[in-house]
């Protein structure tokens, strides 16, 4: 059996789709993943084939930095991170505005490669990342079945009333004026509409026989993948979904790190694992406070600076252990807590370990997956540029005294999670198929 998986050229997107191709890998099966030359190396290190397709103009093996990237990508990240620093409503504003161009790169061009890939290799099974929509429209011009792999929170795919860009939820925390969420609304709809309008003028290109979509940001594969827990989404929700699988969690497997290992091994008293991930983490001066707060709460840490410069950071603390990049999930298998932006990929290895967070969104669904863990009593949410020394010190103090019925269902769910791994689910699900 030969198992196809389609990422875009970002290692936040490529290490889950790989770990669930890791089932496939240890049957024995073939594995091939189309993707671009940036992540070239996490593919190898799964012992994976790799086949080049360029989804996007921008890239990132790891930590992304916009002086990186190319020509007009590198202004773009620049005016996110910008507009991070104004506010919530102003990052999702700009990240609705750049969907009119940054999700369907060339989108024509990159549906005959996917397609002509799939004519080659004729794989059993086909595992493409939801947001890789040049890819899918591949897949649906030509008929092809495929998994369709939501990483996200499950909102990135819209329901019901909701549309793509604007969160179902909101952290308790988070309280915008009703005029910027009508405001915000308006232009979710209105790029929704032109997305759509996209989508169909390629797909009829590519298939002139084609039926156009009603709307393309809630087109979904024939079977849908969540990289999500059950247990974190409401049932009324998951009614509208049609066939799906909840995979609760992707958690790769990681090398032995020498230095990490020592550190672990130095000191067995609690610490707090923090990372804003490979975009977020540029935000040093959110960081910078709750390094502070973590300092004055007496509590050591773990903490992985990613792109932030250090200087920016201030005094870091004895003993600490303090990268640029560090091994999250050996790192969250004995962490006390966690801060972090809310993630999929950390929020989901959190879970598995049954790990507290403080949770600190920015963007896309970090704030509708916020809201759901701070409903479910397993996280605190901020915002990231307003929260206080004090509000950061008592929200991780709250996190590390975490007990009672919380508690014990969070360590439920992380013992669910471990026990039935995505990996496993993903397989069984792709194997149920008729002429799997």
């Amino acid at each position: 059996m030969t198992l196809l998986i389609i990422s875009p050229d970002y290692a936040s997107h490529l290490l889950p789709l790989a770990t669930l191709g890791t089932a496939w890998r240890d049957a024995g099966e073939r594995v091939i993943v189309a993707t671009g030359p940036a992540t070239a190396d996490i593919v190898a290190s799964f012992g994976f084939e790799r086949m080049h397709l360029q989804l996007g103009k921008g890239s990132n093996p790891g930590v992304i930095r916009a002086e990186e990237q190319p020509k007009g990508e590198d202004d773009a990240l620049r005016g996110f991170f910008d507009a991070t620093r104004r506010g919530m409503v102003e990052t999702l504003a700009f990240q609705a505005e750049a969907r009119l161009s940054d999700l369907m790169w060339e989108p024509v061009r990159a549906a005959r490669e996917v397609q002509a890939i799939v004519a080659e290799l004729r794989p059993d099974a086909i595992i493409v990342d939801h947001l890789a929509f040049s890819a899918r429209l591949a897949l649906v011009a030509g008929r092809i079945p495929h998994a369709d792999v939501v990483l996200g929170h499950p909102s990135a795919l819209p329901v019901g009333d909701e549309v793509y860009g604007y969160p179902p939820a909101w952290p308790a925390a988070f309280t915008p004026e009703q005029s910027e969420l009508d405001a915000l609304r308006a232009l979710c709809d209105r790029v929704s509409d032109s997305f759509t309008a996209e989508w169909n003028a390629a797909l009829l290109e590519l298939d002139p026989a084609a039926t156009p979509s009603r709307s393309a940001f809630e087109e979904r594969g024939d079977l849908l993948l969540l990289n999500y827990p059950a247990e974190l989404a409401t049932p009324q929700r998951s009614a509208l979904l049609g066939e799906h699988v909840y995979l609760g969690s992707a958690v790769r497997e990681e090398p032995v790190d020498d230095e990490v290992r020592e550190w672990l091994a130095a000191d067995d008293a609690p610490y707090v694992y923090v990372s804003f991930g490979s975009f977020l983490s540029v935000r040093g001066d959110v960081q910078a406070r709750v390094i502070r707060a973590l300092a004055d709460a007496g509590v050591r840490a773990a903490v992985a600076i990613g792109s932030a410069p250090r200087a920016e950071l201030g005094e870091l603390p004895e003993g600490w252990l303090v990268r640029e990049f560090l091994p999250q999930v050996t790192l969250l298998g004995r962490a006390a807590a966690a801060v972090t932006h809310g993630g999929n990929n950390s929020v989901t290895e959190a879970m598995t370990q049954g790990v507290p967070l403080v949770v600190l969104p920015f963007s896309t669904d970090q704030f509708a997956g916020a809201a759901a863990l701070e409903a479910a009593g397993y996280a605190v949410a901020l915002p990231p540029n307003t929260a206080t020394h004090d509000e950061l010190r008592a929200a991780i103090e709250a996190m590390l005294a975490l007990d009672g019925d919380a508690r014990e269902r969070l360590t439920a769910l992380g013992r669910s999670l471990r026990e039935e791994p995505g990996r496993e689910r993903a397989h069984s699900a792709l194997r149920a198929r008729p002429g799997r």
